[in-house]
């Protein structure tokens, strides 16, 4: 009888043993290698270790990072946001329409004077052509001066992206130089 109860307590042990170790977690997952977290590959050529790569790249990874004074893993300056750009102030007044209305209604005199006696009237009339006109040619500059403005800023971005491909090939080779070395193959 007393075998009876040893041999289902064991049972019953064991049962919570498997039980436990179903409903343990599995196994973190390695974390991804700093060469390829670069978009780059390296082959240990003489048989290193996982572990031994990863302590290898990270002593590489320190040193690449003080030659060449970049951390790829660093996150990037922040840029100006667009709506800090956008908000800036409109234009003030260029005076386009004032003076499109003084050349209307100088030239709307002559014209007036000439044709009908009457240089107020046609005063009036050319100062009034003359506001519509300073107008559109106000409402051009600002459109183009828009327009050469967001030029820049493209510009702007493009070469700060150029800027940061070759950091970042700097520092890839640099990697790679301490890597060789160590017996690996870097692609």
């Amino acid at each position: 009888m007393m075998n009876i109860g040893k041999a289902a307590a064991a049972a019953a042990l064991l049962a919570l043993g498997a039980q436990a170790v179903a409903q343990a977690p599995a196994t973190p997952p390695a974390s991804k290698p700093i060469s390829t977290s670069l978009g780059m590959v390296v082959f240990p050529a003489k048989g290193q270790t996982a572990q031994q790569q990863a302590q290898d790249e990270g002593e590489c990874y320190a040193w690449s990072k003080g030659q060449t004074a970049v951390d790829p893993m660093a996150p990037p300056p922040a840029a100006q946001p667009a709506a800090q750009q956008a908000a800036q102030p409109a234009p003030a007044a260029d005076g386009s329409r004032l003076r499109g209305a003084a050349r209307g209604a100088a030239a709307g005199a002559v014209i007036g004077e000439v044709a009908d006696d009457d240089a107020g009237k046609g005063a009036a009339i050319g100062a009034t052509a003359g506001v519509v006109a300073g107008g559109r040619q106000s409402r051009k500059s600002q459109q183009q001066a828009a327009q050469q403005a967001t030029q820049q800023q493209q510009q702007a971005a493009q070469q700060q992206q150029a800027a940061s491909k070759e950091q970042m090939d700097l520092f890839k080779k640099g990697f790679a130089a301490c890597l060789e070395p160590k017996g690996y193959t870097v692609k």
